[in-house]
Parts: C-alpha cells; structure tokens; sequence
C-alpha cells in the first residue's frame, strides 16, 4: 500500500484526489498539506489530520501537488530534503521554477506534466504526426478555454502542444486563451489548408480525469529511481 501525501487538499483538485484515492486500496492516505490560515488546519477529513507543515512528508511515499507555481517552489525543498516521489501537476511555473524541478529530479524521482488527463497525453504523441504528413501548406493555431479563476496563459497543456508542433515543424504556432464560466478544460488545434480543416478537440469533462491521472502516475512512480519523468513515460 502506497502512502500518499496530497499538497492542497482542500482546494478543488486536491479534495476530488482526496476523494478518489479513499476509495483506492492501493493507497493509505497520511498526509494533507494545506496553507497557513487556512480553516481546515488541524481538522480531520475522514481519518486524515490537515496540516501547515511540510515536515509531515515523512510520513509519505508518495507526493502529489496540483497547487499554485509559488507554493510548489516551497515544497519542492521539502521534497529534496525528505526524498519523496513528486507527482507534479502546477502549471504556470517560470522558467526558474522548471529549473529547480528539474535540479529536484536529480535526487529523487519527478512525475511534471502539464496535463494529467490520458486522452490528452495521447495528443501529445499524434499531434505532431498528423502536422508532418499534413505539410507545410496547413496552418495550425490552438484555441484553449477554461474558467474564469485560472490564472496562467495559454495553459500549460496548449504550451506542451505548441512545443511538440514547432518542434515537428520547425513553425511558431500562434495559441488563443478564453477564460470564461466555470470550464474545466477545452484544447482545440486546428490544421487549416486553402480547402479544408481539420479540428482536433479535447475537452475535460470534470475534474476526475486529472486526478485519476495523478493517481495513476503516483502508483507508477513509487519505487523508480530519481529522474524527470512524464506522463508519457506512465503510460509506456
């Protein structure tokens, strides 16, 4: 049984990760990480104490944070200290941030992707497939939506495709954020020659895929050597 520690446990992500992993049993829930101030500090949810210290990552095996890029660069210091697996699903981070997650992956392993989701992972792969065959002669932009409180632009998920498409085509491949509502996650790319389109759409129903996608890489990443690690390699 893998004992994991959820970064943000009460906030929207990390309460449906909590959620999901309850019902695994393949996991021991041990730790609930929450930050300072925050209400829930020192209460239970379900059999699990919420705490403001990140001393508690003892008690893990496994690690998973899906906060935001100035909490992460915190934890990510008690990573290295304490030795844990990371399960990484912040997006927004600098290029500083990066730097350091990837200073982090020499000591102990690192699961950083920008998007969780398998289907999603799946475009990852094909997209810069169909670019190749498709030639020179199709232009290709990406529209992205998501709610109204996301932060970061375009979303990491559209800046992992942009660079999986420039690198296949050598182009820069312009990307459009709407923020709107409450939705979850839409990521279109679009091929567009003189007399035809193609559209390729992806669109996050809930939340759940992400979390299970998380919990599906912290089983994965359990017991692997330090190293810099992506979805990509979770689903080989």
């Amino acid at each position: 049984m893998i004992k994991l520690g959820i970064a943000g446990v009460c906030g929207k992500m990390g309460r449906r990760i909590f959620e999901l992993a309850s019902f695994d049993k393949d996991f021991e829930l041990t730790f609930g990480l929450e930050k300072k101030g925050t209400p829930a500090i020192g209460k239970d949810i379900g059999k699990l104490k919420i705490s403001s210290s990140l001393d508690g990552l003892f008690l893990v095996d496994v690690f998973v944070d899906f906060t935001i890029p100035e909490a992460t660069e915190i934890n990510l210091d008690y990573i290295a200290k304490y030795r844990k697996p990371l399960v990484l699903g912040t997006t927004g981070l600098s290029d500083a941030q990066i730097k350091k997650v990837e200073e982090i992956s020499r000591v102990v392993p690192v699961v950083f992707t920008p998007n969780m989701a398998i289907g999603v992972n799946v475009l990852f792969s094909i997209l810069p497939q169909i670019a190749k065959r498709l030639g020179p002669d199709y232009s290709i932009e990406i529209v992205e939506a998501h709610h109204k409180s996301k932060k970061d632009a375009p979303s990491g998920t559209a800046k992992k495709m942009i660079e999986v498409l420039s690198e296949a085509t050598a182009r820069q491949i312009p990307a459009h954020s709407i923020r709107l509502g409450d939705i979850v996650g839409d990521h279109t790319v679009i091929f567009c020659g003189n007399s035809e389109r193609i559209e390729i759409k992806h669109q996050a129903h809930s939340r759940d895929l992400f979390a299970l996608g998380a919990l599906r890489a912290a089983k994965w990443i359990f017991g692997k050597p330090a190293g810099l690690y992506s979805m990509q390699d979770v689903l080989k």
